[in-house]
């Protein structure tokens, strides 16, 4: 009884949920003006507002003249001190969290969550899950068991602030009518070494009436094979009930094969877009491609055409800002954030796409720091990925991961791409899967192609891998688990070099 209540509550709540969300995606570019006036307004009194004139500020215009783009480097001086518990430095007060990151070129990062930033963390996953049940019209997987493959839910203190991974401090503010439910149990997750974790979450889960799924794909794919090698049985013979699998931090298209075949039946899909410095967009259709981006969660974005980032005018500020109201469709975009925990103009190094203006969905398309153009190509994952969705279509094979980087010294002949590849299951054919690999790349981006023609490049290189190989190259990296993600391109060859000991 007290399940079909909880199963019947969830159903009016979305639909209500639903309903009042029409007005935001109606009104979002309007509505984003006004968001980033009441920001600076807010914070005009802080050192930061003080320091770049808030106090004059009526137009994005003005914003934008005052405040130019900047990264963790450039506002790390002032998180310094918010470090130290002063207050009033990027926001009014002294932020509730810090989230810890793992940054490349700064040692870790503290991302800060005001107090009011940090409910709209909780509110976007709740408002993806409102969506699919009200699209549904079921919400089924109330009833059953759910598991959220998190980080550490443990937390330490920086003078006085909470300080942990994100996902372990969302871990906190998990509604009450989700807490009973919950999968694995704190002894569970505040484990740190990522495969006794997962070892034991498959302990706490194998028997248990699982209906719900969260984590980002690598840490699924994970959890599932460990389960299958266990039971000789697929995901949804073991899980007979699973109903829903939630996941974002990376697309999840190159994944999609892969899962379907370790699923072994249908289980529907949401894709969100969460980050430590905001809940930016879920995917409010899941029977349609795109993530709808929140225009009303604390956060004014602008965009800059990706050709255009990393350039400056007379005065440093970043050419081509734009606003929500100017941006076109199909074009990639760096996604710059003004948020309600003290990040102005940042940006947070994702690339993203529009494809519907009514309301604005998204695709992620990569990251602007993860690109491969050592010949002036600049290829991007969005065009790596989909030249490798379309080639898999025509030569059907299985991919647990793979990295494109440059070779540009070869030992002899032109210049190539390589591309390292783990497959679970080979294409028949390897030598046309690669050719058929070249020639999607070749037809999404047209400076490669072009440097094919002119025979400054020649066709790319296939180096196949052995199973789990970057299993093995993220653990010998220490970055197995967490937020560690192996990038798919790189400009350079650092961990191209460090995966050919792994060539088959």
């Amino acid at each position: 009884m007290v399940n079909f209540l909880k199963k019947y509550a969830a159903l009016i709540w979305a639909k209500n949920h639903v309903r009042k969300a029409e007005e935001f995606k109606k009104n979002a570019e309007n509505d984003q003006e006004k968001l980033l006036l009441s920001l600076t307004e807010t914070a005009k009194k802080t050192l930061f507002g003080r320091e770049h004139d808030f106090e004059n500020i009526e137009t994005v215009k003005d914003f934008q003249e005052r405040v130019k783009v900047s990264d963790y480097e450039d506002l790390k001086p002032y998180i310094e001190r918010v470090k130290k518990g002063q207050a009033n430095i990027l926001w009014t007060d002294t932020p509730e969290y810090f989230a810890k990151t793992s940054g490349t070129t700064s040692g870790s990062k503290y991302i800060p969550i005001s107090k009011e930033g940090m409910p709209f963390q909780v509110k976007g996953a709740q408002s993806a899950l409102f969506h699919y049940i009200a699209k549904k019209n079921n919400a089924d997987f109330v009833q059953g068991k759910m598991i959220f493959l998190q980080g550490s839910p443990e937390l330490e203190e920086v003078y006085g602030i909470k300080t942990g991974r994100l996902s372990g401090i969302v871990a906190h503010h998990i509604p009450d009518y989700l807490q009973k439910n919950r999968l694995p149990s704190w002894e569970t997750n505040i484990i740190e070494d990522w495969e006794t974790k997962v070892d034991k979450i498959v302990e706490e889960t194998e028997k248990e009436n699982m209906t719900l799924i969260s984590g980002i794909p690598p840490w699924l794919i994970m959890y599932f094979e460990k389960l299958i090698e266990k039971h000789g049985k697929k995901i949804k013979q073991i899980f007979p009930n699973l109903q829903l699998i939630v996941t974002g931090g990376v697309n999840y298209e190159p994944y999609r094969d892969k899962m379907e075949e370790l699923l072994g039946g249908k289980v529907d899909i949401v894709q969100t877009f969460p980050a430590s410095e905001g809940f930016f967009a879920f995917q409010d259709d899941y029977t349609k491609e795109g993530l709808l981006l929140l225009t009303n969660h604390g956060i004014f974005y602008e965009f800059i055409p990706l050709e255009e980032y990393g350039r400056v005018d007379s005065d440093q500020h970043s050419t081509k800002r734009l606003t929500l109201k100017e941006v076109e469709l199909n074009k990639d975009y760096a996604l710059i954030l003004t948020t309600n925990s003290g990040l102005w103009a940042y940006s947070i190094g994702d690339v993203v796409r529009f494809i519907d203006k009514n309301p604005h969905r998204i695709l992620v398309s990569g990251r602007t720091k993860h690109f491969t153009s050592a010949f002036g190509e600049h290829v991007i994952a969005f065009e790596v990925e989909e030249a490798m969705k379309a080639t898999l279509e025509k030569y059907p094979a299985q991919i647990t991961e793979f990295h494109l980087a440059p070779q540009v010294n070869p030992d002899e002949g032109l210049p190539y791409h390589e591309w390292f590849i783990e497959f679970e299951k080979e294409p028949e054919n390897l030598n046309l899967f690669k050719n058929e690999l070249d020639e999607q790349l070749r037809k999404r981006n047209t400076y490669y192609d072009d440097l094919i023609s002119g025979n400054i490049l020649q066709k790319l290189h296939l180096t196949a891998l052995k199973k789990n190989a970057f299993h093995e190259y993220a653990k010998s990296q220490g970055k197995l688990g967490g937020q560690n993600k192996t990038p798919r391109l790189a400009n350079d060859r650092k961990i191209a070099d460090l995966l050919e000991i792994y060539k088959l």
